[in-house]
């Protein structure tokens, strides 16, 4: 059978159903910035930015643009009402506090033990980016990954061991990929969603990891 994956805005779309009302959350740079655009406005959701913001919204229109109003990716945010400004210092100390509820963060690799992979991929020229993900991965009660499910060129991103220098070890709690969406458990990994036309033999065949079928 066909099949189509998804793309990076409806991946997006698809973390925003799982974050629950009231919950105070950091979005990655990249691909979960985009979950801001698709949280429900009947949820209270408090989105965290290490460079010191809490309580921002989705990006503003081209006018309404302020270049002191930006997350830590450097994009364009909104301010909700009661959002705060704040110095990074005190930002890391929410993160290293366990204050946040979920952090969702891109990823080179997942382990299937969920250890995880998202600042380095140690070639020789590649440009190392820690930021704040080590604080979350570790910081956060939860950690979801977005990302694609293979690289582009096809070598699979969710493995048995990192194979890149860790983030962080065993924090990954569920990822989100253009195929699939995965449960890191003691168990193992369990795919609870795959898109429509993907069977689990396809998709098993693109993952370095031993899978369990639970959709």
């Amino acid at each position: 059978m066909s099949y189509t994956k998804l793309t990076r805005d409806q991946i997006a779309e698809r973390v925003a159903q799982d974050i629950p009302d009231g919950a105070y959350v950091n979005l990655g740079i990249g691909l979960p910035t985009k979950i801001s655009s698709y949280l429900p406005a009947d949820k209270d959701v408090f989105l965290h930015s290490e460079n010191g913001l809490l309580a921002f919204g989705p990006p503003p229109a081209e006018e309404d643009r302020d270049p002191e109003l930006i997350n830590a990716g450097k994009e364009f945010v909104t301010l909700l009402a009661g959002g705060a400004y704040f110095h990074h210092g005190d930002s890391f100390a929410m993160m290293r506090g366990g204050h946040l509820d979920i952090a969702v963060l891109g990823a080179f690799q997942v382990a299937q033990n969920g250890d995880l992979a998202n600042w380095h991929t140690g070639t020789p020229d590649a440009i190392p980016a820690v930021g704040g993900a080590m604080d979350l991965a570790v910081g956060a009660k939860k950690v979801y990954v977005t990302m694609d499910h293979v690289t582009k060129n096809g070598k699979a991103k969710i493995v048995e061991d990192l194979s890149y220098p860790a983030t962080g070890l065993k924090c990954v709690d569920r990822i989100y990929t253009d195929l699939c969406v995965i449960d890191v458990t003691k168990d193992g990994m369990k795919v609870i969603e795959k898109v429509q036309g993907l069977s689990f033999e396809e998709l098993q065949a693109k993952t370095g990891a031993k899978l369990i079928d639970a959709t």
